[in-house]
């Protein structure tokens, strides 16, 4: 697992490299590093797409609430027998999650109440979601407050240009669902 980390100063963001390829180990490694580190409430962690001659695949974020907590996960994961991955991608990472350019957050202050059905107003009130969009609307407005959201208990607002932004799309029933489903069928999957 290979890390970025300013060691003169801690920083509250720290980037990942272990090398995941898919979208799906990197959830899976930002759920091990919650429990293996034990981060604590109020941490962001997002996956991001490393596109680097020495690398093709994916990297994770953590920003942690304060620098003490960062202090901890980086020694941390400094201490740990895991794997070496690229330092490059694990820097990118952070770096795109510190300037919020990029970044799909799997883990966020508020994700835990984006289970079942919910109002767009308890959506962004409950959560560090700073606004949606909903893809393919041409008119530019919102979506009423009172309007369900379907989560699917699969949530992953990405940043974009500094904001927390969760993509929507219309569903059944005058409803809308997260652009992102949890368990998409690879393309092909359903002709040999």
């Amino acid at each position: 697992m290979s890390t970025s980390y300013d060691p003169s100063g801690v920083h509250p963001v720290l980037g990942v490299d272990a090398g995941t390829t898919t979208l799906r180990e990197a959830d899976h490694l930002i759920r091990d590093l919650t429990t293996t580190l034990a981060l604590p409430p109020g941490t962001v962690a997002c996956t991001h797409l490393i596109r680097t001659d020495a690398r093709r695949g994916t990297a994770v974020s953590l920003e942690l609430p304060d620098r003490e907590s960062a202090a901890d996960a980086w020694r941390h994961l400094q201490e740990s027998a895991a794997p070496q991955g690229d330092q490059e991608a694990a820097a990118q990472a952070a770096a795109e999650h510190t300037a919020r350019r990029s970044g799909r957050a799997v883990l966020f202050p508020g994700a835990e109440h984006l289970t079942g059905t919910v109002t767009v107003a308890d959506l962004l009130e409950l959560t560090s979601i700073d606004r949606v969009i909903v893809v393919g609307a041409t008119s530019g407005e919102l979506p009423a407050p009172t309007t369900p959201v379907h989560t699917q208990d699969h949530v992953r607002p990405e940043w974009r240009d500094g904001e927390l932004v969760l993509a929507l799309v219309p569903a059944v029933g005058n409803t809308l669902a997260p652009f992102e489903v949890p368990n998409p069928t690879p393309c092909c999957a359903d002709h040999g």
